[in-house]
């Protein structure tokens, strides 16, 4: 369906250093979720497209090449923008709006790249508040923070309405009593914007322009401010580490919370940590204490049992999982099959009711319905060099400790003999045992521990 109306331009600033991160990764690049601070807030501005026209702009450093490439990875359309000098707000966004197409009825959203809880819905209402209540040039994002110092106040008159934002370091004592504070997410008209930023001064030493002054300028114009207050956690920079873990343990509350409303079930919650982008459908069964990485579906009816670690890997309907095992990337777990205990599965396939129910590892395998691995089997699938498949048929048993020496192929409902070495390749209904014959030598035992009980003593005197 073609959109029409006025577009909307998203800017979100991420050009800062982040000295108070102590890192020499860029402070937008820090994860929450296993998705960095600034992937997050692209995430949130590219959903708005689905309801309005919209393009980004993301403002970073001349150094941060890096950040650029991250950037266009996670929105393939989104425009770079460079700040070569770090001149403040209002400066960053004059640069994001050299060369953009702008029409007086469009709106223009700045955002933060330290801010990765904003979510769409509030972006969304942020811009219709600003479309839906003309003559307004500027809506301002508000919150009341726990602590407010170092927080810019929203400065209002009788009737709730804005007059002006006062830095926390500029104000008075009146003004830092006021709890109402700025979020620093600002939406303006195209038309009010194009006027308020020629009249923004520096306004210290460094020669920093404020984006927060346009709201005095907005009035001198004819223009209204309007403010939009949203809960504190949602729009919290990230500035320090204790920031990061602070956000970290945020965004993985809401998003069990999230789950849990759509039928999972997590007997602790508290002790389950999910990705940005872990898909969960109705039905399933968390325990406590479980690592999901990047790439995790799973399907309903699905048990995960306690202190299993799962990453890239899609586990179908039905099947568990743990407790103890650890999944890895490319890792297809089927239909009713079921991974036990201390079994590492790496780059592998388990058919519907394929079974690893302890103590084993099974990498570049592919593992045919209803077979059985059995406990301490492994699969050898590198070389030193390169890494090879096992193929392991429908049916199969395979015997406990045994070692599959890949490339190798099992067949169907073949069995393999507990502790053997499988080199090659077994057929279809085939009994296979590869093991030294066992011998017996009489009285050698008794002789061995004659002889090491004499050394020990000799050794203590």
């Amino acid at each position: 369906m073609t959109k029409t109306g006025p577009k909307t331009h998203l800017i979100i600033l991420a050009a800062g250093n982040g000295t108070r991160m102590v890192s020499k990764k860029p402070k937008v690049m820090h994860d929450i979720a296993g998705l960095p601070l600034l992937g997050h807030v692209l995430k949130a501005a590219q959903a708005l497209s689905i309801n309005v026209t919209a393009d980004m702009t993301v403002v970073l450093a001349p150094a941060m090449k890096d950040v650029a490439d991250f950037a266009t990875s996670v929105v393939d359309t989104v425009r770079i923008a460079y700040q070569r000098e770090q001149l403040g707000t209002a400066h960053a966004v004059s640069c994001a709006l050299e060369g953009l197409p702008l029409q007086d009825d469009d709106s223009v959203i700045v955002l933060f790249g330290d801010t990765p809880l904003i979510q769409t819905q509030t972006i969304a209402a942020v811009n219709e508040l600003l479309l839906s209540s003309s003559p307004t040039g500027i809506v301002v994002v508000g919150m009341t923070p726990p602590d407010s110092n170092a927080y810019g106040r929203l400065v209002c008159d009788s009737t709730g309405k804005v007059l002006k934002i006062v830095e926390f370091k500029h104000a008075n004592a009146a003004e830092k009593a006021i709890t109402f504070c700025n979020s620093g997410i600002m939406a303006f008209q195209v038309s009010c914007l194009q006027k308020v930023l020629p009249d923004i001064k520096a306004q210290n030493a460094n020669g920093e322009y404020y984006l927060t002054d346009a709201i005095e300028a907005a009035y001198k114009h004819g223009f209204e401010v309007q403010t939009l207050k949203v809960p504190f956690e949602e729009v919290e920079g990230v500035n320090t580490q204790q920031d990061l873990a602070q956000g970290e343990a945020r965004y993985q509350k809401r998003r069990r919370l999230e789950f849990m409303d759509l039928g999972c079930t997590m007997v602790a919650p508290e002790t389950v940590y999910l990705s940005h982008d872990t898909v969960i459908e109705p039905g399933v069964t968390l325990e406590p204490h479980l690592f999901f990485g990047p790439q995790v579906t799973l399907k309903s009816g699905v048990c995960v049992k306690a202190f299993s670690h799962i990453e890239g890997a899609v586990i179908e309907e039905n099947a568990t999982v743990g407790p103890f095992a650890r999944l890895r990337p490319g890792t297809t777990i089927g239909k009713e099959a079921r991974i036990g205990n201390f079994v590492e599965v790496k780059n592998s396939i388990f058919s519907v009711g394929a079974k690893a129910n302890h103590l084993s590892y099974v990498g570049d395998a592919t593992v045919g319905a209803k077979a059985n691995i059995g406990a301490g089997t492994i699969t050898c699938n590198y070389d030193g060099y390169f890494k090879h498949k096992t193929e392991i048929g429908e049916g199969a048993f395979i015997g406990s400790n045994s070692c599959l020496v890949a490339p190798v192929t099992i067949g169907k409902n073949a069995i393999i003999g507990a502790a053997s070495t499988i080199t090659k390749a077994v057929g279809d209904d085939e009994l296979a045992v590869a093991r030294a014959p066992q011998k017996a030598f009489a009285g050698k035992a008794k002789q061995i521990h004659e002889t090491k009980l004499k050394l020990k003593k000799q050794r203590v005197a």
